[in-house]
């Protein structure tokens, strides 16, 4: 189970990734679910327990889908794994290491004039009071900020394309990777 933000999500995804005794990270593994043809496959770090011909880890460090890889390595103790064969490790520390990563990546991209930081965060904690005192309120309000988001995405986006800027700079601006730009403005651009 991945680790997720919701302002980045898949472009840094992160999770407790598997570390062989070599230093190495191992392939994905495919598991068989026993229904159908279609083979999951994870690299998640208890799938490399040393059965079926999987490697076996040694060790957990971060690990993030932009290819980030924390550098805190932690050991595994395969005796203290439940009864149906899942996980009882303390994923905390690689966790705490790729929240840390996020925070580094924030760090880099476009910030936000401290106006308008301060004016979404006023609006937020307005929106969450509403929410118990009057919820009809907070929707009636989440609608119009939705209008609003929609019309300002959409011109956002034609600006964009009208400066012509690549989906590399937008990515860096916006700390996505290309195909979450995309995925992005087009979402942006249909709203209505």
């Amino acid at each position: 189970m991945g680790w997720r933000t919701e302002e980045f999500g898949s472009s840094h995804e992160g999770l407790a990734g598997a570390v062989l005794a070599d230093g190495s990270e191992p392939k994905p593994v495919f598991l068989d679910t026993g229904s159908g043809g279609h083979m999951h496959q994870t690299t998640e770090w208890w799938a490399y327990d040393g059965k079926l011909s999987r490697p076996r880890a040694e060790e957990v460090r971060g690990s993030c889908s932009c290819g980030w890889r924390g550098t805190t390595r932690y050991p595994i103790d395969w005796t203290q794994r439940d009864y149906d064969g899942l996980h009882d490790l303390d994923t905390s520390g690689p966790r705490d290491d790729w929240a840390q990563h996020i925070v580094d990546v924030e760090a880099r991209f476009l910030p936000l004039p401290s106006e308008l930081n301060d004016l979404l965060e006023r609006l937020t904690n307005q929106l969450d009071a509403l929410t118990t005192e009057a919820p009809l309120a907070a929707l009636k309000a989440v609608a119009a900020l939705e209008r609003v988001t929609g019309r300002i995405g959409r011109e956002a986006v034609y600006a964009a394309e009208a400066e012509e800027l690549s989906g590399a700079v937008i990515g860096k601006a916006l700390g996505l990777s290309e195909k979450d730009v995309r995925s992005r403005l087009t979402h942006y651009s249909l709203r209505r």
